[in-house]
């Protein structure tokens, strides 16, 4: 039997109810990979963007199907507009799109916890003023037929200082998403790009695997991984790529 428990993220009201089951979308995570191992990549949804003439869910179901299908390991549903009853939508129809084209990408939920749960997807994203991580490993205990937080459901967190990276990981974060890396107009609010120098800093400080996001082009990437990220987020890298394919591809290629 799950269990219902009440909780406010934003001081609303919302239900999570909690799985006694192991979650399909999942897989363990591999801290920070040694030479020769494949980076994670990471696929940030923002629909708003797309190019097409409006904002329905179904050309961004078609976008998230054909980057899972290109290989990327995770996508991140990142869509803040939605309400949680259209979050869940969009979070069973994409699990339901990328287990038929390939089960080994996981759906990662910005922010709702209760959605990533009753949806079952692979895990939670968090931002630095979101549900703090304690509190979101304490909610994933609360069912006594479950076990502690499966290892398989991750909880990252977004970071965008030294400080924020190191509380998240002494938290006990699965993994950080790190940036503004480099300059890009989505992350303008967050500051100042952050820099190679930086993120590497952050990377040796912390003992969880750092994905670099900001900015991620091509040609940022290789340094990204020279510089200790596990991996890379993005938005336009692979949302506006004609060939989402051919820039994994090329990623995979690149020196790690």
């Amino acid at each position: 039997m799950g269990c219902w428990i009440s909780f406010w993220p934003s001081a609303l009201s919302v239900l999570v109810l909690v799985l006694p089951v192991s979650l399909p979308n999942s897989s363990p995570l591999e801290h920070a990979p040694p030479s020769g191992r494949k980076p994670i990549l990471c696929y940030v949804t923002d629909r708003l963007n797309l190019q097409v003439a409006n904002d329905a869910i179904e050309p961004l179901l078609d976008r998230i199907e054909l980057v899972a299908a290109a290989g990327v390991d995770w996508i991140q549903l990142r869509e803040k507009d939605l309400s949680g009853k259209q979050s869940a939508t969009l979070t069973r129809e994409a699990l339901r799109r990328v287990s038929n084209t390939r089960p080994s990408t996981r759906i990662l939920v910005n922010d709702r916890l209760d959605v990533a749960i009753a949806e079952q997807a692979g895990g939670v994203h968090l931002g630095e003023n979101s549900l703090p991580v304690e509190e979101a490993k304490r909610l994933g205990r609360a069912s006594n037929a479950a076990p502690p937080r499966p290892s398989a459901f991750l909880i990252g967190v977004s970071t965008h200082s030294l400080e924020a990276a190191k509380l998240a990981g002494s938290a006990g974060a699965d993994h950080i998403f790190f940036g503004p890396v480099f300059a890009t107009p989505r992350k303008s609010i967050y500051g100042a790009p952050q820099g190679l120098e930086r993120l590497a800093e952050v990377c040796a400080s912390v003992a969880v695997p750092v994905l670099a996001i900001g900015g991620i082009t091509l040609q940022h990437a290789e340094a990204c991984f020279s510089a200790g990220a596990s991996g890379i987020a993005a938005i336009r890298l692979f949302q506006d790529a004609d060939d989402p394919a051919a820039v994994v591809r090329a990623l995979r290629l690149q020196n790690f």
